[in-house]
């Protein structure tokens, strides 16, 4: 399938991937970018379900998205309505999806049920909160202090979160009023690791799950051991890479299907993005590397 690409974004994922550190690296030379959107050109004679002018993202990890072209086989593409908006579609397959299987897939969770999660401004968690809006869940959003706190406050009130704390505030006795008006959380998303998820943890139900998808800091995952004796919380891991390799394409359309129709219906934007001409993209990665990353950098192809 031969595909000229649209946009796609920087993810911490790419960068890692650059700098040998992820779990999966491309054999060199590669190209960069993991996830993006492209415009079926043409298709090759024993292609079956692409046509032209079809819009595709990657059904897998590694395809080097940061190119203005690109022939693949057909199934490591992925076909996305085309009336959906472009930045939607180009940071559709990591971050949503991750967002999408950590709320369905841990523990069973109900209109007035709450969840807690820590880099509450990423990707994912911008994702997190307009999925769990749109299913009637309580969120409580952990981000780290910073001078324009109030400003992110309000934006991530306006995609839909209940409650935004800052990391400083978990440990305070006023986390106690948010438990007034809404049950403690049997979920707790962690992108952080380090003291941010031993305070996050503090907050959870007993035997409720803590699920762990980055590591921000770049520090280890701190439990008390009474959390485990007294509270029977549960740790465990997510990884959208794995779970695509464990599960059927079927299965994967189902959930892109569900994200368009969120989309469609205004209950899920892409993230705040900057978008950057390919050309630029020295800058772009500069800048998506810098801490207080509020926008994530799109390049445009």
């Amino acid at each position: 399938v031969h595909v000229k690409m649209l946009a796609a974004p920087i993810n911490p994922a790419d960068i890692n991937m650059i700098q040998g550190t992820y779990a999966i690296l491309s054999p060199l030379p590669a190209v960069g970018g993991n996830e993006g959107v492209g415009e079926v050109l043409e298709v090759g004679s024993r292609v079956a379900a692409l046509k032209p002018g079809d819009w595709v993202i990657p059904a897998t990890s590694g395809l080097g998205t940061w190119r203005t072209q690109g022939v693949f086989p057909e199934r490591m593409l992925l076909k996305v309505p085309s009336d959906i908006p472009v930045l939607c579609a180009a940071t559709l397959s990591v971050n949503p999806c991750t967002a999408y299987r950590m709320l369905a897939d841990f523990e069973t969770l109900a209109p007035g049920d709450s969840i807690i999660q820590n880099a509450a401004n990423s990707g994912v968690g911008q994702a997190v909160i307009q999925i769990a809006k749109a299913s009637g869940i309580k969120t409580i959003n952990v981000v780290r202090d910073r001078p324009d706190l109030p400003k992110l406050v309000e934006r991530l009130m306006a995609l839909g979160a209940d409650h935004v704390v800052t990391e400083e505030m978990l440990r305070k006795p006023e986390m106690k009023d948010i438990f007034k008006s809404i049950p403690k959380p049997r979920l707790a998303l962690n992108c952080v690791g380090g003291k941010s998820t031993t305070e996050m943890l503090r907050h959870l139900q007993p035997k409720g799950t803590m699920v762990t998808y980055g590591g921000m800091a770049k520090q280890p995952v701190m439990v008390p051991v009474s959390a485990f004796i007294f509270r029977d919380v549960r740790l465990r891991g997510f990884w959208i890479t794995q779970w695509r390799k464990d599960h059927e394409q079927g299965e994967l359309g189902v959930m892109m299907d569900a994200l368009c129709q969120l989309i469609r219906r205004g209950h899920l934007t892409a993230p705040a993005c900057t978008q950057v001409p390919l050309q630029d993209y020295k800058e772009a990665l500069e800048a998506a590397m810098k801490p207080f990353t509020s926008s994530k950098h799109i390049l445009l192809l």
